[in-house]
């Protein structure tokens, strides 16, 4: 996001040695060297490498060119659903496929919504490596956005005329879902208002470590979300049940906030960043269980989740300026972006 995409400049005190209050950068006290905890960091060959995929993938995917195809992209799957929906509505498909395509035009925006949805993942993998507060906001995102694909939803069953009498109750939902989507919007302006950016570790090569291992995560999930989406597409072609993607998606994202946590407290065991990160990690459950609850339930549970976050955010960046006020050997390192 455009509040996010940029994290403010470190302060003076994030450039000071946490151990020695010195500059970050000056010269070690002992000649001998300090043990290091990249071994498998910035300089190994396996790391250059994850970094390099990572780093073209993100440069393609945020390139103008990337821009326009999944512009294109989502027209066209728009576009053509209208097409089939009408060719299914004249009767020129065979059984075989015509099960599958549904009858109302209205489900164009579903289906173009839900491919935005899947564009919008693929970001958020890409966030996940450059600040954990920014995925998470990506992640507020992508449910605000869920539950207007929801509306939509509802408004692709109704029938052709609309009859009031027999759509009342989804409006109903559709409203909820609206008025939800419209509040955790709100909330998430506030939350990248409030986001105060530093890095878990006044030490190059650490903060390079925890960069490239979270580049990891990030191609990982990007294998397992490609793996799933190709499943569920194989299970819908031949008939089959798809599995339903976007709370498999949080299911996921659940494990690998939990992943980044625990592999924070090897840079790190200050006591409000293990509680920001756990928190977040907590948020992401949250929204998974508002992703299987009913209408109504689901805006609440998602709402209630973000607010969550965003009183998260402001304990932490109090509790970070008394941990400043407290003096460097108070704190052993500094927070996360």
């Amino acid at each position: 996001m455009a509040a996010d995409s940029k994290a403010p400049p470190a302060s003076s005190e994030d450039e000071t040695s946490v151990a020695t209050g010195e500059p970050a950068d000056a010269p070690p006290q002992s000649s001998s060297p300090a043990p290091s905890r990249d071994a498998v960091g910035p300089s190994s060959g396996g790391v250059q490498a994850v970094n390099r995929v990572f780093d073209r993938l993100e440069a393609y995917w945020e390139s103008g060119t990337a821009r326009r195809f999944t512009a294109h992209l989502l027209i066209g799957v728009f576009l053509g659903t209208l097409v089939v929906v009408e060719v299914k509505r004249q009767g020129w498909l065979p059984p075989s496929v015509g099960h599958l395509v549904p009858t109302s035009h209205f489900a164009a925006v579903s289906m173009a919504f839900t491919f935005f949805l899947i564009l919008e993942v693929i970001s958020l993998v890409f966030a996940l490596a450059r600040s954990v507060s920014t995925a998470v906001g990506k992640q507020f995102e992508i449910f605000s956005l869920i539950l207007l694909r929801e509306a939509f939803k509802e408004f692709s069953n109704f029938g052709e005329p609309i009859q009031w009498a027999e759509v009342r109750q989804p409006v109903y939902h559709m409203l909820a879902d609206s008025i939800g989507a419209l509040l955790i919007f709100v909330v998430i302006a506030f939350y990248y208002r409030a986001q105060r950016h530093r890095r878990i570790t006044a030490d190059e090569k650490d903060q390079a470590s925890f960069v490239s291992a979270k580049k990891l995560i990030a191609l990982l999930l990007l294998l397992i979300f490609a793996g799933i989406g190709i499943h569920d597409l194989s299970l819908l072609a031949t008939g089959g049940r798809p599995y339903p993607f976007f709370k498999t998606f949080y299911t996921v994202l659940i494990f690998s906030d939990v992943l980044i946590v625990l592999l924070s407290l090897r840079y790190t065991a200050t006591y409000h960043v293990v509680f920001r990160n756990s928190g977040f990690a907590l948020a992401t459950v949250a929204l998974r269980l508002a992703l299987a609850a009913p209408p109504y339930v689901n805006a609440a549970i998602g709402l209630g989740a973000a607010t969550f976050a965003l009183g998260l955010t402001y304990a932490y960046n109090v509790f970070g300026s008394i941990q400043s006020d407290a003096g460097p050997g108070d704190r052993s390192v500094r927070a996360e972006t």
